[in-house]
């Protein structure tokens, strides 16, 4: 059967071992209505319409709304478009679990803890931000495939952290993309169906990954109220205009005061401030910078900030808006709190650490009491490396 399958891979007529028959793109397909013999599986299986047999692979809140959405087309008896819904996730360092198991625990779902992928029958795989390579095996498992809800316009950020690289490099546009899972390789198959939204001004990737699980899981409910329509309509990934969103490291945290810009420096704090917050040296100390804010003109129209030339990372304590005024390489960043040994006000750094440092070095440069940029270990960037978005845990 899995002979069969392999060489009917591919859209339109195809020869097979049996002769000329319409193939659907999707090489599971070749099951439906076939069963000529041969081993027991996919072909018996296969069912011509819904109601599906589900089988949902995630991880994070993006995944969770996709499930809560299928569940809830479970739970519509009318509409009758899933019959099963079981979860497979991924073990978590936080005894609380995952986003997808915590949902599906409580709604009473069965889950299975990866690669465990339970003893039923489905229809359909579904995964949304799961991190794991799928094998063929597995995939040929269903008689549909498995789809995957990417929350990027494929092929345009393939990889584990999607949403974060698209704050980080400014995208204006983006979308979501449901896509058939293909072997040993991420987010390469065929495009099922796939919508662009205007990227929100100044959102943060916690806030576009809200906007974008919402409309993925929308999305994922159209493509199965027409599965084999949507199927043999897929369309292959262009060439063309190909990016990568590898997972981001403790390192891409450390900012660069002397190469980055205040926009370049506000996106990074927007990709990734909720998962770690950005990081600087100063006084041999780590400083984590919580609260960044931008810096009004009233105040760069301050002489002391425009009247002489400043070294990147000089820092400044601005009574009126009480926020710490940090330079980079084309102006300034407002910095409202920050973490040395606890949490501390920007007031509360001055007053505490900036202000006692000038009356003990009155006669120093103000540059030697600048911000740095912190250099981490590579083990330790290693042993840190984060999940983008997707893998969040919080």
């Amino acid at each position: 059967m899995r002979v069969l399958l392999r060489r009917c891979w591919g859209p339109g007529l195809v020869r097979c071992a049996t002769g000329v028959r319409s193939t659907p793109q999707w090489p599971a397909l070749a099951g439906l209505g076939v069963s000529s013999g041969g081993e027991e599986g996919l072909g018996a299986r296969a069912r011509e319409k819904p109601p599906w047999r589900v089988l949902f692979f995630g991880t994070d809140r993006f995944a969770r709304e996709a499930l809560r959405a299928l569940h809830a087309a479970r739970d519509n008896k009318e509409e009758e478009l899933i019959e099963k819904l079981e979860v497979v996730t991924v073990p978590s360092p936080s005894p609380r679990g995952l986003p997808v198991k915590r949902y599906a625990v409580r709604s009473q779902l069965p889950v299975y803890e990866w690669p465990d992928v339970g003893p039923g029958d489905y229809d359909v795989g579904v995964v949304a931000s799961f991190g794991r390579l799928l094998s063929e095996a597995l995939i040929l498992k269903f008689p549909y495939g498995i789809l995957n809800v990417h929350p990027s316009c494929l092929p345009r950020w393939r990889g584990p952290a999607p949403i974060i690289h698209t704050v980080l490099h400014g995208d204006k546009v983006t979308g979501v993309t449901i896509m058939q899972i293909r072997p040993k390789r991420f987010d390469v198959g065929p495009i099922l169906k796939q919508e662009t939204v205007p990227v929100p001004p100044k959102s943060t990737a916690k806030e576009l990954e809200a906007l974008l699980s919402r409309l993925g899981a929308s999305m994922l409910i159209s493509v199965l109220k027409n599965l084999p329509e949507s199927l043999n309509s897929g369309r292959q990934q262009p060439a063309e205009g190909v990016t990568y969103a590898p997972k981001i490291s403790a390192g891409k945290s450390c900012i660069k005061w002397e190469e980055q810009t205040s926009e370049q420096i506000f996106r990074l704090y927007r990709a990734i401030g909720n998962i770690i917050p950005l990081q600087t040296l100063w006084m041999d100390n780590t400083v984590k910078l919580l609260d960044l804010v931008e810096v009004n003109s009233s105040i760069l129209a301050d002489p002391k900030l425009t009247g002489q030339a400043v070294i990147p990372g000089s820092l400044m304590y601005h009574k009126q808006s009480q926020i710490l005024l940090v330079s980079c390489k084309d102006g300034w960043i407002g910095v409202r709190s920050v973490m040395l040994k606890k949490t501390l006000t920007a007031t509360d750094f001055y007053n505490g650490y900036l202000h006692p440092w000038y009356q003990t070095n009155s006669q120093a440069q103000p540059s030697q009491c600048r911000f740095q940029t912190l250099r981490l270990p590579a083990k330790k960037q290693q042993k840190k490396k984060i999940v983008a978005m997707q893998q969040c845990i919080k």
